[in-house]
């Protein structure tokens, strides 16, 4: 028998081998870290920043400090949990740093259809009824809408909790908060959406 098999069905790596194998000087498997992870990330900072160019210069500052703290990882928590909990930090500094510089961001349409391709409510199947298309299209801009009106702290907790899909004592321990207080926080915020989409219906 031919012990020579092919190889593209092979299980991935794990993201704990990838980070053995970066700490061990093979920078490369941070590369796929990096793609494995990156658009789930920049969709979480897009939530979180409404804006396509900031959320990707967050991220990759993110990865960046990622790369340089590696050594520091020491896996209680999931990599993606520790990644964004750096993410989440930079995403802060960069809105406290623009409301100190009292600048306005604006959408950016263009960028804005860009990234619905990647939004969670998007149909994707292949016969999709275009009526049911065209209803979560207005949907998520209306949804969309509704987020941005959130104060930075209850627009984040809304994305790492509904979109994300992240647990409460993941969400607890990356925020530093208790969760009875992420609790309470998801709860306003829930109110606070459902009175906003419920002046659109």
């Amino acid at each position: 028998m031919d012990s020579s098999k092919d190889n593209t069905n092979s299980p991935q790596p794990s993201d704990e081998e990838l980070i053995a194998l970066t700490l061990s000087g093979k920078t490369s498997a941070f590369d796929e870290l990096t793609r494995r992870h990156s658009r789930k990330l920049h969709s979480m900072l897009y939530q979180m920043l409404n804006s396509e160019a900031d959320a990707y210069d967050v991220a990759q500052e993110s990865f960046i400090k990622a790369y340089h703290s590696l050594r520091f990882f020491n896996g209680q928590s999931a990599f993606y949990t520790w990644l964004y909990t750096i993410a989440a930090n930079h995403a802060r500094n960069f809105i406290r740093k623009k409301k100190r510089e009292k600048t306005v961001t604006i959408d950016d349409d263009t960028a804005g259809n860009q990234h619905e391709k990647n939004n969670e409510l998007e149909d994707t199947s292949r016969d999709a009824d275009p009526v049911r298309k065209a209803h979560l299209k207005d949907l998520r801009k209306k949804l969309r809408a509704a987020i941005d009106q959130l104060s930075p702290a209850h627009r984040e907790v809304v994305t790492l909790s509904d979109i994300a899909g992240l647990s409460y004592p993941e969400i607890s321990k990356m925020l530093n908060i208790s969760e009875g207080t992420l609790r309470s926080r998801l709860h306003y915020a829930h109110k606070h959406l459902q009175s906003l989409l419920a002046d659109e219906m």
